[in-house]
């Protein structure tokens, strides 16, 4: 299992750690309208997965703000989660205010199906621990990154790499 830390706390992560070359696990979260989302909706698709605690933090906003920027980039083969547990509604507002109109933000909030799916629910807090992974079409996980230190910016540079080499 993935070792973090947060805020230099060590870190409890619940769930099974998911790994590059297996299947990308099924998993169940709310778009800001209260609709179900599940990792099907987006099949046929390159998913890039990025993971925060709060859309409320200056290192969350960040990195959402960052792969929204890149979406553009990325083609329409690629679509971009980026999973909290903060409430729908909050969501939608950071949206809003952040112009963020090329990522879909979905909250784990009810049932942190996502979060143990992809073991990033970190027990002590309750909140999704920092990381990105990407899934290619067919469903497999072809990147995984677990942020060791959940205050830190994870490797955009990688992360969109492995995207791009799965659309070119």
């Amino acid at each position: 299992m993935a070792q973090v830390t947060f805020k230099n706390n060590p870190i409890t992560l619940v769930g099974k750690e998911v790994v590059v070359g297996e299947k990308a696990p099924n998993f169940t979260v709310l778009a800001n309208d209260l609709s179900a989302v599940t990792l099907q909706d987006s099949a046929g698709k390159v998913r890039l997965i990025s993971v925060v605690p709060s859309l409320d933090t200056g290192v969350c906003s960040t990195q959402t703000n960052k792969f929204n920027q890149s979406a553009a980039s990325l083609g329409d083969d690629v679509v971009i989660l980026t999973i909290s547990v903060d409430l729908p509604f909050a969501q939608k507002r950071w949206c809003g205010a952040n112009a963020a109109d090329a990522i879909q933000t979905l909250s784990d909030h009810r049932d942190l199906s996502f979060g143990e799916a992809f073991g990033v629910v970190m027990q002590e807090l309750r909140l999704l621990a920092r990381a990105v992974f990407v899934v290619d079409k067919n469903d497999v996980v072809t990147y995984a990154e677990y942020v060791s230190e959940g205050t830190d910016h994870p490797d955009y540079e990688k992360a969109l790499d492995a995207v791009k080499a799965l659309t070119n």
